[in-house]
C-alpha cells in the first residue's frame, strides 16, 4: 500500500490537536505537530524510505518515537493513539475544529470551563454571552466566531490543495503507466489547468486494442481504491482512500487531442472555441472536430486550436478571460517557467521559525543554481515565531556578512518580513530598515478590519520608502482562511504609484497574490517577485506553485523581478 507523505503529515497534525483539546502534555503535542511538518515539508517519498529499511531519524526532528509511528502507518495506514484518542473524544466537539477562529486550545478551554461538547453547545453559549468571559477571548473573539458560524455554508463538495491532490495524481498516472498494454496517460481537468484546489481528477488513457476491459479491471483493484461508483468498458469512476475521486476515460488515439481538450476544460473556455466552430459550420465535441460526419480534427489539441483558426492555448489560461482573443491576435504571453527563476527574497531560518540554518539555506539555494537570496526573518511583533527586535537584527546582520564570506557562488541579502503594524506603521525602526536589501512588509495580525481601514493601512504601510515587496497581499489560506477585506485593486494601483513590488507567495496554502490579480498588475506594470516564503531547505521546491499561479495569471518573464540578475533585481526592488 502506498502511504503519501500528506497522509502521514495530516495524522500527525490530527493527533497534535487532539492531544491539547484534552489538555495533554504540550511538549508532546508540540514534537507531532512538527513531526508533521518535517514530513509534509520532505521531498522524498517517506513510505519509501520505510519500505528501504532506511533509518527514519535521519530526518531532522525525527526521533526513534515519531520513527515507529511513522512505521505503523505506512505498514498498517493507521496511528492506533490516533484511533483510539478520536474514540474518546465525542465527535460534536472535534466538529468545532472546523471553525477558523478555534484552534484546539480554546476548544479545550470552551469544553473544561463551559462544558461545551458540539455546536449547539457553542451557539447556546454564544447568545447567553459567556464567550467572552473566558480568559483570552474577549467581546472581539466572541464576534469572530459568531460571525463564523452565522456565515453560510458553500455548497461546494470538499476541494484538495493542489499539492494534496498531486501525491494521488501521480500515483493513478504512474500505476497505470506502468502497464504494457498503455500507451499515453494524462491527467486532465482543473488539475492540469493548475487550479488553486482540485475537486477530483479526470486521466484519459489510449492502450493497445482490446485491452480496455483488463486496464479497468486493474484500475478499481488499485490498493488506493476504496470505492467503486462506476466500472464500464470504456470509463470508470472510483473513490481513493483520501477522499478524492478519480475518473478515467480510454479514448482512441484519433480522438485524443479533442478529449484532452474537452476533459481539460475549463467549460466556460470549451464554450468559447465551440463557438468559433459553429461559425465555420464545425461541430466540436470529446471525439474530435467534425464537418458533417468527417472527423477533420482531434488527433492532437494543436489540431483542434487550428481549426478554429487559434494557435495553442496553454492549459492554464483557458478559463475565457480573454485568452481565446489573445490567441486569435497572436498575443498570446510567453509564459514564465521555473527555470526562469534566479533567485528567491523570503525565507526564514533556525534563527525564528525556519528549520535549517542559513549556511545550509544558501548551501541548498546554490545547488538549485540560484545566485541570490535572501534571509527575510520575522520582526518582533510575531514573539511566538522568535521575532527580531532592533538589536537582534542588527547582530543577525554581521552574521549574514560572514555568511556571504564563507560561501561562494551565491549572494546573501539582508532582509526582514516586516510586519504592517494596525496603523499602518512598520514594525521595526527606518534607521535600521534602510540598512537592509530587502525589505517585505506583511500583515500577520488584526486581519478582520472593515475593508476600507484594511485598505488604507496597507497603503498607509506603503508610504514607508524602505518597505520594497507587500508580502502574501490578501492573507488568504486556502480552505482554512478567506482573504481579508480589502480593496486589492486599488493596493495595486497605489503599489504602482509607490514602486512597491508586490509578492506571489509560493506556499500551497496562499498562492497570494492570487492569479487574477497577477495579470491585473502586470497589465498596469505592476512588479511582482515570486517567493516560498521557505522555512526549509525542503521549502524551496515551493517555487513550482507559484510559478504555476503565475502561469494563470499570464505572467511572463519580463513581469518578475527575481528572473533578473543580482545587480538587475537591485534596481527594480529599489524605491
Amino acid at each position: 500500500m502506498t502511504v503519501h507523505n500528506n497522509e502521514i503529515s495530516e495524522k500527525f497534525s490530527r493527533f497534535a490537536d487532539l492531544i491539547e483539546i484534552q489538555g495533554g502534555n504540550p511538549f508532546r503535542a508540540r514534537a507531532y505537530r512538527e513531526a508533521s511538518r518535517v514530513i509534509g515539508d520532505t521531498s522524498e517519498q517517506v513510505d519509501q524510505m520505510v519500505k528501504e529499511g532506511r533509518n527514519l531519524t535521519e530526518l531532522k526532528g525525527i526521533g526513534g518515537d515519531l520513527a515507529g509511528k511513522i512505521k505503523e502507518i505506512v505498514e498498517t495506514g493507521h496511528l492506533q493513539l490516533l484511533d483510539e484518542m478520536e474514540n474518546e473524544i465525542p465527535a460534536s466537539l472535534l466538529e468545532l475544529m472546523n471553525i477558523p477562529d478555534l484552534g484546539p486550545k480554546r476548544i479545550a478551554m470552551m469544553h473544561r470551563e463551559l462544558g461545551i461538547d458540539s455546536m449547539e453547545d457553542l451557539k447556546k453559549a454564544l447568545e447567553d454571552g459567556k464567550i467572552s468571559s473566558l480568559k483570552g477571548f474577549g467581546k472581539k473573539t466572541e464576534q469572530k466566531i459568531f460571525t463564523s458560524i452565522s456565515r453560510p455554508k458553500k455548497e461546494t463538495g470538499k476541494r484538495f490543495l493542489y499539492v494534496d491532490a498531486a501525491p494521488s495524481a501521480l500515483a493513478c498516472k504512474q500505476y497505470l503507466e506502468k502497464r504494457a498494454d498503455t500507451n499515453k496517460v494524462d491527467i486532465a481537468g482543473s488539475f492540469r489547468r493548475g487550479k488553486e484546489t482540485v475537486g477530483d481528477l479526470d486521466i484519459l488513457v489510449t492502450c493497445r486494442n482490446g485491452s480496455e476491459k483488463d486496464i479497468m479491471d486493474a484500475f478499481v483493484s488499485f490498493d488506493e481504491v476504496v470505492h467503486v461508483y462506476e466500472k464500464g468498458d470504456t470509463k470508470s469512476s472510483v473513490l481513493l482512500r483520501n477522499e478524492l475521486q478519480v475518473d478515467i476515460r480510454i479514448v482512441s488515439d484519433d480522438s485524443y487531442g479533442a478529449a484532452m481538450h474537452y476533459f481539460t476544460g475549463s467549460k466556460a473556455h470549451n464554450i468559447a472555441v465551440r463557438k468559433l466552430a459553429v461559425r465555420k459550420k464545425y461541430k466540436i465535441n470529446e471525439y474530435g472536430v467534425f464537418e458533417g460526419s468527417r472527423q477533420i480534427a482531434g488527433k492532437t489539441e494543436k489540431e483542434v486550436y487550428e481549426a478554429v483558426g487559434l494557435s495553442y492555448i496553454e492549459p492554464e489560461l483557458r478559463e475565457n478571460l480573454g485568452e481565446i482573443e489573445a490567441s486569435r491576435e497572436k498575443r498570446l504571453p510567453r509564459l514564465i517557467e521555473e527555470k526562469d527563476i534566479r533567485g528567491d527574497l523570503h525565507m526564514h531560518t533556525t534563527r525564528t521559525d525556519g528549520r535549517n540554518t542559513l549556511h545550509e539555506m544558501a548551501v541548498a539555494a546554490k545547488e538549485l543554481g540560484y545566485e541570490y537570496i535572501a534571509v527575510t526573518e520575522h520582526s518582533q511583533k510575531v514573539a511566538m515565531a522568535g521575532g527580531l527586535n532592533e538589536k537582534d537584527l542588527r547582530e543577525y546582520l554581521t552574521y549574514i556578512d560572514a555568511a556571504n564570506d564563507e560561501i561562494d557562488g551565491i549572494t546573501i541579502l539582508k532582509g526582514i518580513e516586516v510586519d504592517i503594524l494596525q496603523d499602518g506603521t512598520l514594525d521595526l525602526p527606518d534607521s535600521v530598515l534602510r540598512e537592509l536589501d530587502i525589505v517585505i512588509g506583511s500583515v500577520h495580525y488584526h486581519q478582520r478590519f472593515p475593508a476600507r481601514q484594511q485598505t488604507d493601512r496597507i497603503i498607509r504601510a506603503m508610504d514607508n520608502p524602505y518597505l520594497q515587496i507587500l508580502g502574501h497581499p490578501t492573507g488568504r489560506l486556502l480552505n482554512k482562511r478567506d482573504a481579508m477585506e480589502i480593496d486589492l485593486e486599488k493596493i495595486i494601483r497605489a503599489a504602482k504609484e509607490k514602486n512597491v513590488v508586490i509578492e506571489l507567495n509560493s506556499q500551497p496554502d496562499r498562492l497570494d497574490l492570487p492569479h487574477n490579480y497577477c495579470k491585473f498588475a502586470a497589465d498596469l506594470g505592476v512588479k511582482i517577485v515570486i517567493s516560498t516564503d521557505a522555512h526549509s531547505k525542503e521549502g524551496f521546491r515551493f517555487m513550482k506553485n507559484g510559478i504555476r499561479e503565475a502561469r494563470r495569471g499570464w505572467l511572463e518573464k519580463e513581469d518578475v523581478v527575481n528572473t533578473r540578475s543580482l545587480g538587475s533585481m537591485r534596481e527594480l526592488v529599489k524605491r
